[in-house]
């Protein structure tokens, strides 16, 4: 018996090796079709060619697939293969051609994913086209962003005794119109409502954003949001990143370029580590919005990650995971995780990059996050 099954192995392990068309009766499971799949996109008949054009989400999932399948050794040696083989070195070397590109997550993705194999007369350029992409998506985003937030910030504080600069005029005459004079042709008011008071910080925000590669488009436009945000006075933004280790990138914050070369796509996952060294950042969990962008794919201690977010949770942290952060479709993710953190209170749902604003600025309200996302027509957990 154990004959047989070195025997099947071995036909296994040939089939893998050598590719379609030799199965030789050998039946390949789900995983193993993924795998084959995988190593099909880059060792097939030779006439497969790519770029960083339509096809750059494909190329950004495949660089993603690969980390699972291979130890670290062998994916740097197929993403070297991947520049040659899928044309994306001759597209990284012709300067005119990655310049006339149209501005696209993915291929800001992919320059990230290829960033430490990439050849060091090509990275200038990268970066260019990276910086290119980023700035457009900046000016998209940066102005719906401040407004949100800003204004869910000034109707979220209760200044009762606000100095002159600081009063709400239009709340303070409503709230006032039954105090009018029309002797005077004018509103005494009684009350007086103000914003809150300039240079407090009143929400500190927590971004968390897990870097593997299937999370690489989010990891994109939350650090485009987090350094939007770190321009905001009355909020402190801090930004995490993680695969299987954790790196801060808060004091890149003022250039989301550089917060984005930080990172280091692909990897593990290891999301308890993350929100271990997260909770050293919160110091006041009532004040504290902290977002979790992960598929919630545990690769530490599972049961010890769900611990730590139970404890945010009750400290008083605003808790809320993003599946992801992009504008695809409904992401694959971990449903067990997914329904123990919705079950003790954190709302987990995607979100696409135009909705973000708004549903920061809910948070910032204490609004039902659940409900805005059903008003928002989004599927949460």
């Amino acid at each position: 018996m154990a004959n047989d099954i070195d025997h099947n192995e071995v036909a296994r392990r040939w089939r893998l090796v050598l590719g379609g068309g030799t199965d030789q009766g050998v039946q390949l499971d789900a995983g193993d079709l993924a795998l084959d799949g995988a190593l099909n996109a880059l060792y097939n008949d030779g006439e497969r060619r790519g770029g960083l054009g339509a096809s750059a989400p494909n190329v950004a999932r495949w660089l993603g697939d690969i980390r699972q399948y291979f130890p670290s050794s062998v994916v740097q040696v197929m993403q070297k293969d991947a520049l040659e083989r899928l044309g994306l070195q001759q597209m990284l070397c012709e300067p005119e051609m990655l310049m006339a590109v149209e501005p696209d997550v993915h291929l800001v993705a992919t320059l990230l994913s290829l960033n430490r194999v990439m050849p060091n007369k090509t990275r200038a350029t990268a970066q260019q086209v990276v910086e290119r992409v980023v700035r457009d998506l900046e000016k998209k985003l940066a102005s719906p962003m401040r407004q949100a937030v800003s204004g869910a910030l000034h109707r979220a504080v209760r200044n009762v005794r606000p100095r002159h600069n600081e009063i709400d005029w239009l709340r303070t005459i409503r709230a006032n119109l039954k105090h009018y004079q029309p002797e005077y042709n004018t509103v005494i008011p009684e009350r007086r409502i103000g914003f809150g008071r300039k240079g407090q910080t009143l929400r500190d925000i927590v971004l968390c954003i897990d870097q593997s590669g299937s999370m690489a488009p989010s990891v994109v436009y939350a650090s485009v949001f987090a350094a939007v945000l770190a321009t905001i006075k009355a909020v402190s933004t801090s930004v995490v990143v993680f695969d299987t280790a954790v790196v801060d990138l808060t004091p890149t914050l003022h250039d989301p370029v550089e917060v984005l070369f930080g990172t280091q796509l692909g990897g593990g996952t290891d999301i308890n580590r993350a929100l271990g060294y997260c909770q050293g950042l919160v110091t006041r969990p009532k004040d504290t919005i902290f977002v979790l962008i992960s598929d919630l794919y545990e690769g530490g201690n599972n049961a010890e990650m769900l611990k730590r977010a139970a404890y945010l949770v009750a400290s008083g942290v605003q808790l809320i995971v993003l599946l992801a952060l992009d504008d695809r479709g409904a992401p694959s993710y971990d449903r067990e995780n997914a329904a123990k953190l919705a079950a003790m209170g954190a709302p987990v749902f995607a979100c696409t990059p135009d909705l973000f604003p708004d549903m920061m600025a809910a948070a910032i309200k204490r609004s039902s996050l659940e409900q805005w996302a059903a008003q928002a027509g989004i599927v949460h957990a």
